[in-house]
C-alpha cells in the first residue's frame, strides 16, 4: 500500500495545522479521514461501481505513516476493500486537506490580527469594484468599503491610495469581511489624533464633530490644561496640522471650533466664520435665536444653509438666524399694526 506522504512530512504537516488552529492533531486526522472516505465514494461512483450500504464504509489513516485504508463493516468484523491504486487518490486528498487547513489557519490569523485593530486607521490601495462594494488592499488582506461608507464626491479608481477607518468585522458565509470607511466621523477623530500630539495624549479633547462628508466639517475642541490652546494645537503653526487632515480628506473644508460649556458662546463659535453675533437661547427647548449684522447673515447661514446646518449638528441646538435690519423691519411692522389698531 502506498503511503500518503513521507512520515516526517505528514507528521509535521499535521502538527503545523494543529498548532495553527490550537486543536489536537486527532481533529486534523479526522478531517483527513472524512475527506478520504468522500474521495473513495466519489471514485467508486465515477467508475460506476455500486456501493453496498454506504454507511458501513470506514477509513483508517495511520497517524505514524500516513497510510490510508478503506474497510467495510460486516457485523463485528471488517474487511479491507481498498481499491488498487487508491493510495494516489488518498495522498492527493490528504495533501489538499492539509493545504486547505493551513490556508484557513493563516487566513484566521490575519483576520484575528485586524480584528484587534478595529477602530484604527489603515492605508489601502483600491483594487476594483465588486458589485457596489469597493475592494481595497490593506496589506496582508483585502477589505470592503460598502456604498454607505463611501464619500459621494470622491472618485475611486484602481491604484488610488487612501487612508481608511477600520470600522468593523462582519462574519459572512464566505468568511470574515473587514469593513472600512471614508465617511465615518471617527476617521476625522483618528486623523486629528495622528496629526496632533495634544489630541493623542489627551491634553486636547475632541468634544463634537459635525460633518457633511466630502464638503465640510466642524470640529469642537477643548482643553482644561493651563497654557494649552486647543484650537491652535489642532491648526498648528501656519496651519500645517489641520492642512494634513484636509489633504487626507481630499480637500474637505475644516472649521476648528473652541468648545465652551456656555451654550451662547459655543453657538456663536459654531457659526464661524460669521462674527459679532448676538445669541439668545432657550435651554429647555434647545433652541437658539441668533442676531447677525447684515453683512454677516449670509456668512452665518452659509451656502445652501450648510454653515448653520453644521452648527446645529455640532451644538445640538435648533438655530434660527436673523439679520438686524430684517429684525428692525419686523419690529416696525408690529409697531405700525399696533398703532393702526389704536386708531
Amino acid at each position: 500500500m502506498a503511503r500518503l506522504v513521507a512520515r516526517t512530512e505528514f507528521a509535521s504537516a499535521v502538527s503545523q495545522v494543529a498548532q495553527e488552529h490550537g486543536i489536537e492533531p486527532k481533529v486534523v486526522l479526522d478531517s483527513i479521514t472524512s475527506a478520504i472516505l468522500a474521495a473513495f465514494r466519489r471514485d467508486m461512483k465515477e467508475k460506476k461501481m455500486a456501493l453496498e450500504e454506504e454507511e458501513n464504509y470506514t477509513t483508517e489513516v495511520n497517524e505514524e505513516t500516513g497510510e490510508a485504508k478503506i474497510f467495510f463493516k460486516e457485523g463485528k468484523k471488517k474487511r479491507d476493500v481498498t481499491p488498487p491504486g487508491f493510495g494516489r487518490i488518498a495522498a492527493l486528498t490528504a495533501k489538499q486537506v492539509i493545504v486547505q487547513k493551513i490556508r484557513e489557519a493563516e487566513k484566521e490569523a490575519i483576520f484575528a490580527e485586524y480584528e484587534k485593530r478595529i477602530g484604527t486607521l489603515v492605508t489601502g490601495t483600491v483594487l476594483r469594484f465588486r458589485d457596489q462594494n469597493l475592494v481595497i488592499d490593506i496589506g496582508k488582506t483585502q477589505a470592503i468599503m460598502p456604498p454607505e461608507e463611501m464619500v459621494k464626491n470622491e472618485k475611486y479608481r484602481p491604484n488610488l491610495r487612501l487612508v481608511l477607518y477600520l470600522k468593523e468585522m462582519k462574519r459572512e458565509e464566505q468568511g470574515p469581511q473587514i469593513i472600512v470607511s471614508r465617511k465615518d466621523e471617527c476617521l476625522v477623530r483618528k486623523l486629528f489624533e495622528r496629526e496632533v500630539p495634544e489630541v493623542a495624549n489627551g491634553s486636547v479633547e475632541i468634544k463634537a464633530i459635525a460633518r457633511e462628508p466630502g464638503l465640510r466639517l466642524k470640529i469642537a475642541v477643548f482643553s482644561s490644561r493651563a497654557g494649552v490652546d486647543p484650537v491652535g494645537s489642532c491648526v498648528g503653526q501656519k496651519g500645517v496640522r489641520v492642512q494634513a487632515v484636509i489633504n487626507e480628506l481630499n480637500n474637505e473644508k475644516i472649521d476648528v471650533i473652541q468648545y465652551s460649556g456656555n451654550p451662547e458662546k459655543f453657538i456663536g463659535a459654531a457659526l464661524s466664520p460669521a462674527e459679532n453675533l448676538e445669541v439668545k437661547i432657550d435651554k429647555k427647548k434647545k433652541k437658539a435665536e441668533v442676531l447677525t449684522p447684515d453683512d454677516q447673515l449670509s456668512v452665518a447661514i452659509g451656502k445652501e444653509g450648510q454653515n448653520v446646518r453644521l452648527a446645529v449638528k455640532l451644538t445640538g441646538f435648533k438655530i434660527n438666524v436673523k439679520g438686524k435690519s430684517r429684525l428692525k423691519k419686523t419690529v416696525r411692522r408690529k409697531l405700525l399694526k399696533k398703532t393702526e389698531g389704536k386708531d
